[in-house]
């Protein structure tokens, strides 16, 4: 914990949320496992496997001793998560949690829960995806498939797409979504389908074409998508969405499969797709090895 230990003492606290420490780049050899994320007001560590108490007792000590030097005023809000096996532990170590906790990124509100589960209704690593589809969404209309909780749709419309058409397969997450919109005073402009994609091309069909098109799925959720079996099934039906000269941003988050995969996917199944450049993560998101990281690359309709 030598590196988490060195850079805490360091960070600093703003009103957007981020990302505070990285461990998961593999910069810091030996705190592979763990991450600290900023959710005004409330800090989340998260760590990939179990410590013990001393350990957890050790960087504790280091956020507290961090807090105080930045917030002497403030109640330390802290939430500790160990993921293991696709299971997530959480625990309020100190403060507590705003039952309706909004946070801010770029001018954008959104809820988040970090008590549920490891999905928190935004992904942090994103946040450069998010700023670029805000600043090329003027006028377009824009098909956010995968949708999840609508955080591409909020940033769009505050950009000025003319309409954009959410799907997900989860109800749930397209409930939050819509209040993220109410969030942000976007009351119109948005459609919630609540659908499986590969179930629902017709649809989709006829509501487009379509400007921009952005492909967030999961890497690997059964019952939903895996990247290296249905990518191509997905690939196969975009051409015939976009407008002439639309966008796509095609997103892998899948550390075993590098962009590689993903192009090679595109130029067997989408020829029609010109590569035309990678957006880049985060800074704070930087990796050991950049193809293990967020994959968001930009294509548009030959």
């Amino acid at each position: 914990m030598k590196g988490f230990l060195q850079i805490v003492p360091n960070l600093t606290f703003g009103d957007d949320v981020c990302r505070l420490f990285h461990g998961r780049g593999g910069l810091f050899v030996g705190d592979e496992h763990l991450c600290l994320d900023w959710y005004k007001p409330v800090l989340l560590l998260t760590s990939f496997k179990m410590l013990e108490t001393e350990q957890l007792d050790e960087l504790v000590i280091a956020i507290k001793a961090l807090w105080q030097q930045q917030r002497p005023t403030e109640t330390l809000n802290l939430v500790y998560q160990y993921r293991h096996g696709g299971q997530t532990f959480s625990e309020l170590l100190h403060g507590e949690v705003p039952e309706q906790h909004i946070v801010t990124e770029n001018g954008a509100r959104f809820l988040v829960h970090l008590l549920r589960g490891q999905n928190h209704g935004l992904f942090l690593d994103m946040a450069n995806g998010r700023a670029w589809v805000k600043q090329h969404a003027k006028h377009k209309k824009v098909l956010n498939l995968f949708a999840y909780t609508c955080g591409f749709s909020v940033v769009a419309l505050q950009g000025g797409a003319d309409e954009v058409v959410n799907m997900d397969m989860s109800k749930g997450a397209l409930s939050i979504g819509k209040q993220n919109h109410v969030l942000n005073d976007l009351p119109a402009g948005a459609r919630y389908l609540g659908h499986d994609i590969f179930k629902s091309w017709g649809k989709l069909t006829k509501l487009g074409p379509y400007d921009l098109i952005v492909a967030d799925p999961p890497s690997n959720q059964r019952g939903s998508f895996v990247a290296t079996k249905d990518y191509e099934r997905l690939l196969k039906r975009l051409p015939d969405l976009l407008a002439p000269q639309g966008e796509v941003l095609l997103c892998l988050n899948a550390p075993e499969l590098g962009c590689d995969f993903l192009m090679q996917q595109v130029a067997n199944t989408a020829p029609q797709l010109s590569y035309v450049e990678r957006i880049a993560n985060p800074s704070v998101f930087a990796d050991i090895d950049e193809q293990k990281s967020l994959k968001v690359l930009r294509y548009r309709m030959s």
